[in-house]
């Protein structure tokens, strides 16, 4: 979501509009903040696994499988970044991006298996987490970590990312595009 209130908060203050005089690519805004994107998340995930294991947790699929459920999870975060880029280069202000993106990721992420088993929940929520990416996302991580298995949920994973990432990175370029 950063990327997109970021990118939205640029082009209000006209900060791409000073880039266009000076002797870089002109896609070279868009790409620095999605290659920086990825830098974030690898150290999120670094930390994330870092604090849990100081906090006693002990992944069973060692470095190699904590290291793939990094990965696998900065793909997912970086080809959902593409979504919310895209929405910074059509909002009409930084709020909206912030306010549109707090309605897709809050029940994405609180409607997950991420926080209870999804057979402890009602019929009715309990199909709905089964279908949700981000359960697919905490259950391949789960996976990897604890097991090194490369399940299907993995792959769904995968596939999802790359679904969004085709639909979205063009979508963003045409609309950073139609900006300058």
């Amino acid at each position: 979501m950063a990327t997109g209130v970021q990118m939205r908060e640029d082009m209000e203050k006209g900060v791409f509009d000073r880039f266009k005089s000076l002797p870089i690519a002109r896609i070279a805004p868009l790409a620095g903040p999605m290659v920086a994107d990825l830098v974030r998340y690898l150290i999120a995930g670094g930390l994330t696994f870092a604090t849990g294991v100081a906090m006693g947790y002990r992944p069973h699929g060692g470095a190699v499988g904590v290291l793939a459920a990094i990965v696998l999870a900065i793909f997912a975060g970086w080809s959902l970044a593409w979504i919310f880029t895209w929405i910074g280069t059509i909002a009409r202000s930084a709020r909206a991006v912030q306010g549109f993106s707090m309605m897709l990721l809050f029940p994405l992420t609180f409607l997950s298996n991420a926080f209870v088993p999804a057979s402890t929940l009602p019929g009715w929520l309990e199909a709905f987490v089964k279908v949700n990416p981000v359960s697919h996302l905490v259950s391949a991580t789960r996976d990897l970590a604890n097991d090194r298995a490369l399940s299907r949920e993995v792959g769904w994973t995968l596939l999802a990312g790359l679904v969004v990432i085709a639909i979205f990175a063009p979508l963003s370029v045409r609309g950073y595009r139609r900006r300058l």
